[in-house]
C-alpha cells in the first residue's frame, strides 16, 4: 500500500455505567480511531482504498504504559513517519509494518492501530473478509462478559443476573484486594457452579498473598488472569505451582516471545490474547499458532473497543485455537450507540462479520458528535 493520508480522530464515548477494575474507574472510552487513505493493489490493478484502525491504549497510562494523548503523539511524530519513509524504499503492506517499526521502542498498542488500518485497506481492495485472510473457520464465536468491581455484593449478583439473562456463556469478575474471596463465593452460590466464571486481578497481588489466592481453588473457576505483576513471570510461575486454578497472563505478553518465555517457565497455562497490547494482528496470530503448538489455551480479550475493534477481534477469535469463551461482548455492554452498526448477542454468540476487511464500516455522523479532536498527516 501507499498512504497518502491518515486522519487521526480522538473520541471520547460515554459509558453506559462505570467500569471499575483493580487500577481505575472509567466513565467514558477516550480513543483514537485511524482512517488510512491510499493506493493499493486490487485483483485488477491498483486501486484507492481506505482502511480504519483503533487504538487500544486507555485515557491513562494505568494498565500500561500506554495512553490515549501519548499515542496520539506516537503516531504523529515517529510511527506515520516511518512508514512514509519505508514505503519510498521498498513496498509498503500490513506484514512489512511490524520490521519498518521494529527500531521504534514499545508503543505496541500504537503500533497495532496503524497495522490495523493498513490491513482493513489492503483487504478491502480485494474484496477480502480477514476471517478468511487468519483461515478463521467458524462463524460466530461465543461471548463472555467482563464485570467491573461494584459497590455491593448484592449489586453484583445483580449484574451477573441481568447478564446471564442476555446469554453471556462466560463471566469474568475483576477482583482486587479486599474484594475477591466474598464477591466470587457470592456469585458461585447464587448461581451455581455451571456457569462458567474466571477472574482478572490486574496485576494487583503479590507472591505474598498465595495463600488467600489459594482459596479461590474451591471455587471452581476457569481461571484467575494476571494476578501478579507484569514483570513477574518467575513469581507467576512458583504461584502456578501451588495453585489448581489456571493462571492466565494478559498484562505480561506483549510479543510472541513473551508468550513463549511465559510457557518455558510455566508461568501460564492460558493466555489472553489483545491485540492490541501485542502490538497488532498479526502478532496475535502467531501468539496463537504458538500456544496451540505447545497446547496452551488462548482467548481474545478487550480493551473495551468500538465495532471496529470488536469485529476484527471476532475474526480472531473464530481461529481454532481459542478455545475459551473471550471478551467479545455485544456493543451496548459498554456503548449506548457504537461507531458503527451495533454487534448484538444471539444465542450467547457474536457473528463474525463475512464483509471486506473487518466488515464493518464507522457511521461518519455519529463520530462526529464524540469527537474531540482531528487531524490530517
Amino acid at each position: 500500500m501507499h498512504i497518502e493520508s491518515v486522519e487521526l480522530r480522538e473520541l471520547r464515548i460515554p459509558l453506559v455505567s462505570p467500569f471499575t477494575t483493580s487500577f481505575s474507574t472509567q466513565l467514558e472510552r477516550n480513543t483514537l480511531v485511524l482512517k488510512v487513505s491510499g493506493t493499493t493493489d486490487g485483483p485488477n490493478g491498483p486501486v484507492e482504498t481506505v482502511g480504519w484502525g483503533e487504538c487500544g491504549s486507555l485515557s491513562d497510562p494505568y494498565y500500561n504504559s500506554e495512553y490515549t494523548a501519548g499515542a496520539r503523539a506516537m503516531l504523529r511524530e515517529y510511527l506515520v513517519p516511518t512508514l512514509r519513509k519505508s514505503q519510498s524504499d521498498q513496498p509498503l503492506t500490513a506484514e512489512t509494518v511490524g520490521s519498518a517499526l521494529h527500531h521504534i521502542v514499545g508503543h505496541q498498542m500504537s503500533k497495532s492501530a496503524i497495522e490495523m488500518a493498513i490491513l482493513d485497506a489492503e483487504l478491502r481492495a480485494r474484496g477480502q473478509s480477514f476471517a478468511r485472510y487468519l483461515g478463521a473457520t467458524r462463524t460466530r464465536v461465543p461471548s463472555g462478559v467482563s464485570v467491573g468491581i461494584q459497590d455491593s455484593i448484592p449489586q453484583l449478583l445483580e449484574t451477573v443476573g441481568n447478564y446471564l439473562s442476555q446469554g453471556y456463556v462466560r463471566i469474568k469478575l475483576k477482583i482486587k484486594p479486599g474484594w475477591d474471596i466474598a464477591p466470587v463465593a457470592a456469585v458461585r452460590k447464587e448461581f451455581g457452579y455451571d456457569v462458567p466464571l474466571q477472574v482478572d486481578a490486574n496485576a494487583a497481588y503479590t507472591l505474598v498473598d498465595a495463600q488467600l489466592l489459594r482459596r479461590l481453588d474451591e471455587f471452581a473457576l476457569l481461571l484467575i488472569e494476571q494476578p501478579l505483576a507484569e514483570d513477574d513471570l518467575v513469581q507467576h510461575a512458583k504461584l502456578a505451582q501451588s495453585l489448581s486454578t489456571p493462571i492466565c497472563l494478559d498484562e505480561s505478553v506483549e510479543s510472541a516471545k513473551d508468550a513463549a518465555d511465559a510457557i518455558t517457565l510455566g508461568a501460564a497455562s492460558v493466555i489472553n490474547i489483545k491485540p492490541s497490547r501485542v502490538g497488532g494482528y498479526l502478532e496475535a496470530k502467531r501468539i496463537h499458532d504458538l500456544a496451540s503448538a505447545h497446547g496452551i489455551s488462548v482467548w481474545c480479550g478487550g480493551m473495551l473497543e468500538t465495532g471496529i475493534g470488536r469485529a476484527a477481534n471476532a475474526a480472531l477469535a473464530a481461529l481454532d485455537g481459542f478455545t475459551l469463551p473471550g471478551d467479545i461482548s455485544a456493543s451496548d455492554r459498554f456503548y449506548k450507540e457504537d461507531i458503527t452498526e451495533p454487534f448484538v448477542i444471539e444465542d450467547g454468540h457474536i457473528s463474525v462479520p463475512q464483509g471486506p476487511g473487518f466488515g464493518v464500516t464507522p457511521r461518519e455522523d455519529v463520530m462526529e458528535r464524540f469527537t474531540v479532536g482531528t487531524e490530517i498527516l
